[in-house]
């Protein structure tokens, strides 16, 4: 009877390891390779989704200083209109997808407009005003203002709006605006410009 018992106990086979039996194991294969893959995955589509609302955005500002630089052109804003209703009028033209505060009409905390006259075309300014000499300092408002030209003078029109960038991944690359009492950049300046004379009316 004795013999019987360990010839059994010979035959039967010894347990594996623990680590051979889990790397043998395929159950739950794809849901292990889909945790591992799912952040980078859906980081890439947050950063190409927000990529392309900044640049529907900008072609939106675009657009909007060109419709109300036209109606500076032909005579239907002047200086009589007021910068808070000229204002309230570019907020309605972008309202589709840039945002403008409760308070963004007398009080600029995204959209920052700029429309003067020049005596001759060459004194347009260029570059884009800065607090700073860096090329993410913050922007320098100061001299903004609102004085559309009147009949055949020069006029410009320039429009800055802050789109704050949600993406850490593509923060580092699109941001070129640092505010006030910030060591990184932390928005993309839109920016649209419209120059032109206005006609004889």
């Amino acid at each position: 009877m004795s013999i019987k018992v360990k010839a059994s106990t010979a035959n039967r086979r010894a347990p594996r390891p623990l680590f051979r039996r889990l790397l043998g194991d395929k159950r739950g294969g794809t849901a292990i390779e889909f945790a591992i893959l799912a952040l980078p995955f859906f980081i890439v589509v947050f950063a190409s989704i927000e990529t392309f609302v900044a640049f529907a955005g900008e072609q939106l500002l675009a657009n909007a200083t060109d419709t109300l630089a036209r109606k500076i052109r032909t005579g239907e804003i002047t200086q009589e209109m007021g910068e808070s209703e000229f204002r309230q009028a570019f907020c309605d033209e972008i309202a589709i997808l840039l945002t403008c505060s409760a308070t963004e009409v007398d009080e600029p905390e995204k959209l920052y407009l700029d429309v003067r006259q020049v005596a001759d075309p060459s004194q347009f300014p260029a570059a884009v005003p800065r607090v700073g000499s860096g090329d993410s300092s913050d922007l320098d408002t100061s001299g903004f203002q609102f004085a559309p030209g009147g009949g055949k003078e020069y006029t410009m029109v320039r429009a800055y709006y802050r789109w704050q960038v949600i993406t850490d991944l593509v923060r580092p690359y699109v941001t070129n605006l640092r505010s006030a009492g910030s060591s990184m950049p932390d928005d993309y300046l839109m920016v649209a410009t419209a120059t032109f004379r206005n006609e004889d009316y």
